[in-house]
């Protein structure tokens, strides 16, 4: 049998009427801001106290989009006698966002915790040229990174942490022992 002429052009207007008596699911992005999920991806934070300058994060970026500048100061000797000590201070930190795929191997191989996922996503600019952020933005993103999930309950306590505990123990029995000593010696010499 013949398909009626026009409808085609029915079925298509009956789609139409459907979708148009919807409520629409669409988010006006600039009037209501989206709900990221804890610790997604938006850009790199750099905490500039931690960075020691080793230059890893640079030299595994695999689209060398992390620029890197340093001097060495030297600092004089802790002790009389000792020897001065020369540290790099860093001079430039800048990341390349034009460049860079939001690998986070930059934030893996970071042996001192110095950058780490922000959420912010809004940073577009008109010039490729001004994607370029440098250390005092990049710091100003750091204060937008969330705090890490909590540990689970039943897991194990970090290696780190028991270790500085058993060391505070250790330090405290030894001076509660000293202050016993001290208190018997002085009992034992006033008549």
């Amino acid at each position: 049998m013949p398909p009626i002429p026009g409808s085609g052009l029915a079925k298509g207007l009956a789609v139409t009427l459907r979708t148009m008596t919807k409520k629409t699911v669409t988010a006006q992005y600039p009037d209501t801001q989206p709900e990221l999920p804890p610790r997604s991806r938006g850009v790199i934070g750099l905490f500039e106290e931690n960075c020691t300058v080793c230059m890893l994060c640079a030299r595994e970026c695999p689209d060398w989009c992390i620029y890197i500048d340093s001097h060495k100061e030297t600092a004089p000797p802790a002790a009389p006698g000792g020897r001065e000590r020369s540290r790099n201070v860093l001079d430039r930190f800048a990341i390349d966002f034009s460049l860079c795929m939001y690998c986070g191997i930059c934030i893996e191989v970071c042996p001192f915790d110095a950058l780490f996922w922000s959420p912010e996503f809004e940073y577009a600019e008109t010039d490729i040229h001004e994607l370029t952020h440098e250390r005092d933005k990049l710091r100003e993103w750091m204060w937008t990174v969330p705090e890490p999930p909590a540990l689970d309950p039943g897991a194990e306590e970090p290696k780190e942490i028991a270790a500085a505990r058993k060391t505070a123990d250790k330090l405290a029995t030894q001076q509660a022992q000293q202050a016993q000593q001290a208190q018997r010696s002085e009992e034992g010499g006033t008549p």
